[in-house]
């Protein structure tokens, strides 16, 4: 009876966390585009954060990056000229282990895709990086990672230990 209820409880807070996030991506949509204000003014990125592949391959490229609630898009960079992209994600860092943050940024940057989508998460804007590869201290910094590969059969978020409460279920870099 408890698995029951808990379960119940579960899809209850997803079904309310799902409608939230729906209307406000619906309002960003409308033109009411509102500023993180979680970020602080040091993690602000600039207009040169965006990479100039992503802005040749997007029709959407005039417009700013996707954001949401506790999370924002700071730059998309191209997997060696595969037309594969990896999202590079920053979180707010007060949320760093709210998991529904994690999940709505891959709802929004992962939601259409079918095939391939990959999505690195950080806390701290500077060990974000200019390119797919990482630096040790950038692997130490990240906080999860989202990969679909539909040809490898993957659908999987990896979680570093800071950001999942569960020791079982992370990667200590």
């Amino acid at each position: 009876m408890n698995k029951k209820l808990i379960g119940s409880m579960f899809l209850a807070v997803t079904l309310l966390w799902s409608a939230q996030a729906l209307s406000e991506e619906a309002g960003s949509e409308a033109g009411s585009v509102e500023p993180s204000q979680e970020a602080p003014a040091s993690e602000v990125s600039s207009p040169e954060a965006k990479e100039p592949s992503q802005e040749a391959s997007s029709p959407e490229a005039a417009e700013p990056l996707p954001s949401g609630q506790g999370w924002r898009l700071v730059r998309t960079v191209e997997i060696a000229k595969t037309g594969k992209f990896v999202q590079m994600v920053l979180v707010d860092f007060k949320r760093e282990m709210d998991q529904t943050v994690y999940s709505a940024a891959i709802q929004r940057l992962c939601g259409k895709e079918t095939e391939f989508c990959r999505i690195r998460f950080w806390t701290q804007e500077r060990f974000i990086p200019e390119k797919v590869t990482l630096t040790h201290e950038q692997l130490k910094a990240q906080k999860a990672e989202f990969i679909l590969n539909k040809s490898a059969s993957i659908r999987k978020t990896t979680w570093s230990c800071d950001a999942n409460p569960d020791k079982t279920h992370c990667v200590k870099y």
